[in-house]
């Protein structure tokens, strides 16, 4: 029984939605401490305001009080007293005498109250202390004692009402509170057209998943106004979609090839054994019916084990068994190993120059082979077959030439393709696969390296291995 998996918000939910949530939730850490931050400084400031107005008056005060010349004459000029108040409402002042305490002059009830509480508080005279009134409102004050012109001491209570700071910081509040969440809404809806917006070519993407199938490969993302981010996401899954294809295609193109080649033995065998099952047989006719068939099987069996090869190559499939392999030692084993066909059609074969590399010595062998068959085959009789081993920019380098009748040049560069045969008759006469050298491309692949061919009009043609650097052994 198959569960289905649990799928959470965040899983099923729009990018773009994402975006907004994160934005908005980040814009409310961001605006918060902003808050935060001008709610403190715009206190601190206020507090500063608050704390020199008070100080000017007090200087006010004492510049006053100076040119008064007896504590006597205060009660008579209270009216020089009352002109520094005048617009400031939330400045109270109190007058007493040093040393009798008696109030000489008082221009509010806060300011009575206030000679009560701040004598009760030890402060010096340039020091401001807060205290609160019944009303629970909230003052700062500063009190000392100020001189007359005759010398004589006079008490002052000077206290500044803080009610309009407060109601300013309390608006601040209120309307931050107000605002913040309609900022955190235009953020987050601005957050989320942005990125609809900026997400909008990723619809590219999901057209093309659509469309794509095994029939329609060959479609790819326009590159055309895409941001940078999404240009390199782009150009890699067009890449990507590019190997799919090519993939694809080789696939089709080694199944379609496969079958068209095991249908001429599978045809031969089936064919031979129908003939064979027509009528009663002699023991020597069946004998001579199954060899052939065992033949046709070999071939059947080579043309297999060829495909892995190739297959295996072109998928990166590692298939080498590294060890040192002296060329020199192995081209002259095959020489040796193919010196009877070689003798049949007088030719001689020469191996010249030496160098080791590190391959799969088996694949090196059938490559060399195939290569040197291929010359023996195709060299004109009582020629010679030479084997070149040098070392070309440190790349190790292995030529086989041979004099024949050459390659036309629109053939050079198919030669290479699975079941490409120049002459095809002469190929299945001669038993061969039209894969012998695609095997030795697979092979040189394999390595790193690359096979070439060139054909002169002189009939002069040469196969070249070429080994890469990391493969050759100092």
């Amino acid at each position: 029984m198959t569960q289905t998996p649990t799928i959470n918000f965040w899983s099923r939910n729009s990018l773009a939605v994402r975006i907004a949530l994160a934005s908005a939730f980040f814009g409310l850490l961001l605006t918060g401490g902003a808050t935060v931050t001008g709610l403190y400084a715009l206190s601190q400031q206020l507090e500063i305001r608050a704390a020199d107005e008070l100080n000017g008056k007090r200087d006010l005060l004492l510049h006053v009080l100076s040119e008064m010349p007896s504590p006597e004459f205060i009660v008579s000029n209270q009216h020089r007293f009352g002109d520094l108040l005048i617009g400031h409402d939330d400045v109270h002042l109190a007058l007493s005498d040093a040393v009798t305490g008696q109030t000489m002059a008082s221009f509010s009830p806060t300011a009575l109250q206030s000679v009560v509480v701040l004598d009760g508080k030890r402060n010096t005279d340039s020091s401001i202390s807060s205290w609160r009134s019944t009303s629970d409102a909230q003052f700062i004050a500063v009190h000392g004692t100020g001189q007359v012109a005759n010398g004589k001491a006079v008490r002052y209570y000077l206290s500044l009402d803080r009610r309009h700071d407060h109601v300013l910081l309390s608006g601040f509040v209120r309307t931050t509170l107000v605002a913040l969440p309609l900022l955190l809404l235009f953020v987050g809806l601005g957050a989320w057209f942005i990125a609809r917006t900026s997400l909008s070519p990723l619809r590219r993407f999901h057209q093309l998943a659509l469309m794509v199938g095994t029939r329609s490969l060959s479609h790819r993302v326009s590159l055309s106004g895409l941001p940078a981010e999404l240009f390199e996401l782009a150009q890699a899954f067009n890449s990507m979609l590019g190997r799919i294809d090519d993939g694809y295609q080789r696939l089709q193109a080694f199944s379609s090839e496969l079958a068209h080649e095991m249908r001429t033995p599978v045809a031969t065998l089936m064919g031979r054994t129908q003939v064979g099952l027509f009528k009663i047989r002699t023991v020597a006719e069946l004998r001579e019916i199954l060899e052939g068939n065992v033949e046709e099987l070999e071939r059947l069996t080579r043309l297999i084990a060829d495909m892995l090869l190739i297959a295996s190559a072109e998928h990166n499939v590692d298939i080498l068994n590294r060890e040192p392999v002296e060329l020199d030692q192995e081209a002259q084993q095959i020489v040796e190993y193919l010196s009877l066909p070689a003798e049949e059609r007088g030719l001689t074969i020469e191996v010249a120059g030496a160098a080791t590399v590190m391959g799969d010595r088996q694949l090196i062998q059938r490559a060399l082979t195939n290569l040197v068959s291929n010359a023996i085959r195709h060299a004109h009789a009582d020629s010679k077959v030479e084997l070149l081993i040098a070392t070309e920019n440190q790349h190790v380098i292995l030529a086989v030439i041979n004099v024949g009748d050459g390659i036309e040049p629109h053939h050079l560069p198919h030669i290479f393709e699975r079941f490409y045969r120049v002459d095809s008759a002469r190929a299945r006469l001669d038993g061969g696969t039209g894969l012998g050298l695609a095997i030795v491309r697979s092979i040189m692949t394999a390595h790193g390296g690359q096979v070439m061919a060139q054909s002169v009009e002189t009939g002069q043609t040469t196969f070249t291995l070429s080994f890469p650097e990391k493969t050759a052994v100092v």
